[in-house]
């Protein structure tokens, strides 16, 4: 990518669908809901990969001992809701990077950047210092490489939206990163302005 990539004001709504299966209700149900897909499907693969955007999600995460065993990298920028929100779990991580991301942005840089995180295979925590880490979640997902045996999976927050056609409830968001998601998150890509 040559350019920032922003989201067109006429398309933002198309931004607020999930990328991929929403596991809705509360903070418990939606991490024992994952528990299960995974124990479900931890024969199949290798190695299973996490890829986490969102504090929440990387805090209820790192905090459930079954899936912390999986995290690769988690994104976050210490807020919730305006609010201020610390994960507590620094000593897990073997590289911590800070990064610049402006709001509803995603910055030439950002690509580089993660995909060096991803070929470092080092378990990273990403800090967004200045703006939000939501949209790397597309960056994110074109990156990770198709590996036989591998499974990458990028969970994030899924905040409720109730001013789209189709209103949408509260939960987390999982990916299953394969060549098909990796193509519609191309389009989303390609409909971005550059900046």
């Amino acid at each position: 990518m040559s350019h920032n990539l922003k989201i067109p004001e006429k398309e933002r709504h198309k931004f607020s669908q999930p990328l991929g299966r929403l596991i809705s209700g509360t903070r418990e149900n939606t991490i024992s809901e994952v528990v299960n897909i995974i124990k479900n499907n931890v024969k199949k693969y290798k190695s299973i990969l996490f890829y986490l955007v969102g504090d929440i999600v990387s805090k209820d995460f790192l905090e459930n001992s079954y899936l912390r065993s999986y995290i690769r990298l988690c994104i976050v920028d210490e807020k919730t809701q305006r609010e201020k929100i610390s994960l507590g779990f620094d000593e897990f991580f073997e590289e911590i990077v800070e990064f610049k991301n402006p709001s509803g942005t995603i910055p030439e840089k950002s690509f580089a950047l993660i995909d060096n995180i991803i070929k470092s295979e080092k378990i990273t925590l990403l800090k967004i210092t200045e703006g939000e880490e939501d949209l790397l979640v597309l960056p994110l997902v074109v990156s990770l490489p198709q590996i036989e045996g591998k499974k990458s999976f990028v969970f994030y927050g899924q905040p409720p939206v109730t001013d789209s056609k189709k209103s949408i409830p509260e939960g987390i968001v999982m990916v299953d990163v394969n060549k098909r998601i990796q193509k519609v998150v191309k389009r989303f890509l390609s409909i971005m302005t550059k900046d």
